[in-house]
């Protein structure tokens, strides 16, 4: 059965690998059907709309060494649209999301790679979708998110301090967002674009630039974005922020754009553009590349898995997802890069337990 959470937090670093492991609850076994519909309940198998919408080539050059993927633990339900995850003391959180037919789901599941086991972790104070989530000096932040299906977001922050059991709240965003990208820059939290609008015909996207002062609680602005966009991938490297793809208002409108942003200069510039537009991806840095992977576009789910040299300014594609996806969770532990959950078809009518992970070996 699951681990009670607060029990599991007070030993979290220490977890016997028996304890972990025993942590996927009874039904949630390693087989049977990995996806669920967000209209009625129970498990289903991959619905057939996903073969045709499923996108894997790569219009980028390929890589010597393409890489290959395994099958890891999956999640303890089926989950999509958590708006990415992050990675604390070496385990992957993933925050809120879709399940279990509703869009406002509080989740934190943790999984624990040694033991290949998921637990449970402080659920959210508001249950959101589109949360933005990111580890600041060990420190787990939750920021805004979306209380209804990809719209109506919420302002409130919250931080999980190593060691708590429950989240404490922080001030609140300007203005309620959700889809944000969000990063650790150097030990400061940077909160970059994001979706604004209560319904679908006044969500749009916006180009504003925060950053949270921990030791005076509140947030300042740096330059915005020279595209307002959500749904984008964010990853610091070598001292800069990238903000690659994303949406402009609305995954028909999905951007290819790609800027880095300099803390020093206080400035954006634009880089290579990715290989291929999308939004709703994962974003990760794994051995000095920022690997892209996943997504989804009009009638489409990406399954390409592309990867960008900073040094060189170029990107190459690896081997794509097994199972493509959007609105997962994607972190790099070690010298495997997981991805988690999402959507297996456009737009969040189904949802998915499938863990997969990739390593260039």
């Amino acid at each position: 059965m699951m681990i009670d959470r607060r029990a599991a937090l007070l030993g979290l670093t220490s977890l016997p690998l028996a304890t972990a492991a025993s942590a996927q609850a009874p039904g949630h076994e390693h087989h049977g059907p990995m996806f669920e519909s967000l209209r009625q309940p129970g498990r289903v198998e991959i619905p057939a709309l996903a073969a045709t919408q499923q996108v894997t080539e790569s219009p980028a050059a390929k890589a010597a060494n393409p890489g290959t993927w395994s099958t890891k633990a999956p999640l303890p339900l089926p989950r999509s649209e958590m708006a990415w995850a992050t990675v604390r003391d070496g385990r992957m959180h993933l925050l809120g999301g879709y399940g279990e037919q509703r869009v406002d789901r509080p989740y934190h599941h943790i999984y624990e790679p040694a033991a290949n086991a998921w637990i449970d972790g402080p659920p959210l104070p508001i249950g959101a979708n589109h949360v933005g989530v990111v580890v600041v000096d060990g420190r787990l932040y939750a920021i805004g998110g979306h209380l209804e299906q990809n719209r109506r977001p919420h302002s409130a922050c919250f931080v999980l301090e190593p060691g708590a059991g429950d989240w404490r709240r922080i001030a609140p965003l300007p203005l309620p967002a959700g889809a944000t990208g969000t990063v650790d820059l150097g030990g400061t939290l940077h909160v970059v674009g994001g979706a604004i609008g209560d319904t679908t015909d006044t969500k749009k996207s916006i180009d504003w630039h925060l950053v949270y002062d921990a030791k005076a609680d509140r947030w300042d602005t740096r330059k915005p974005m020279p595209t307002g966009r959500d749904h984008t991938g964010v990853v610091a490297a070598n001292g800069l922020i990238h903000v690659i793809g994303g949406r402009v208002d609305n995954f028909h409108t999905n951007s290819n754009l790609h800027h880095t942003y300099d803390p020093a200069k206080d400035a954006w510039t634009m880089r290579r553009p990715l290989p291929t537009a999308r939004s709703g991806h994962g974003a990760v840095l794994y051995r000095g590349r920022i690997f892209v992977m996943g997504g989804e576009g009009t009638n489409r789910v990406f399954g390409q898995n592309e990867a960008y040299d900073p040094a060189a300014d170029k990107w190459e594609s690896y081997a794509p997802m097994p199972t493509p996806r959007h609105g997962l969770g994607a972190v790099a532990i070690g010298d495997f890069i997981h991805v988690a959950g999402g959507g297996p078809v456009m737009g969040g009518g189904f949802q998915s337990a499938v863990h997969e992970a990739f390593t260039l070996g």
